[in-house]
């Protein structure tokens, strides 16, 4: 049924359009408040096992998930960014304490925050649209599979290595309203876009 032949054009293809479009997404801002919290590795660890998910999901649903009404997707996407927001202004304040110390932050506990975060955030993203639609265009899920993942890691590593040098510079009270606002400003153009699209 399909091509089992990898490509590198195709996966090129495929790192560049996700990295593209993931980019400017929530995944940077969840690595980067992960990031300003716990130990690199771990986050990073779970965030790439949830991402390696969502992406084997798309290329095994195809062009299914593009059948979706866009506006009920927007829809969708518009309260959760909300949610998000308000979970991050509403959240009990930590101070402006440092990391963590290690002995209070195994891996599993840390790389399962991570994991549940993304697992919840990405589900029905466009870039696991743009996979899925991806994967059905090339026919080629290996290669579509492969530099998905790969721009995916690539974006989460960003943010999450971004968040510890942010922390060195800027308070995490004010980190965490500006990814409150950023989150709120996602919300109000995604449910702008289920009303009028």
């Amino acid at each position: 049924m399909f091509s089992s032949t990898f490509s590198v054009a195709v996966t090129a293809i495929a790192f560049g359009v996700v990295f593209l479009a993931e980019l400017p997404d929530k995944t940077a801002l969840a690595g980067l408040m992960l990031g300003t919290r716990y130990r690199a590795s771990y986050v990073f660890a779970g965030v790439a096992a949830a991402f390696a998910v969502h992406v084997t999901l798309a290329i095994a649903a195809g062009s299914v998930l593009t059948l979706l009404p866009h506006r009920l997707v927007q829809a969708v996407v518009g309260v959760l960014f909300l949610a998000g927001a308000a979970m991050l202004l509403l959240k009990k304040s930590d101070g402006d304490e440092e990391v963590k110390a290690p002995a209070d932050q195994s891996f599993w506990k840390v790389s399962g925050a991570g994991f549940m975060l993304i697992l919840v955030a990405e589900f029905g993203d466009l870039t696991q649209i743009m996979t899925a639609n991806l994967a059905a265009r090339y026919d080629n899920p290996v290669s579509v599979g492969l530099g998905a993942v790969l721009a995916l890691w690539a974006v989460a590593g960003i943010g999450i290595l971004g968040g510890k040098t942010l922390m060195k510079y800027v308070p995490l009270r004010l980190i965490t309203k500006v990814a409150a606002g950023v989150m709120a400003a996602l919300a109000a153009f995604s449910l702008y876009e289920a009303i009028a699209g």
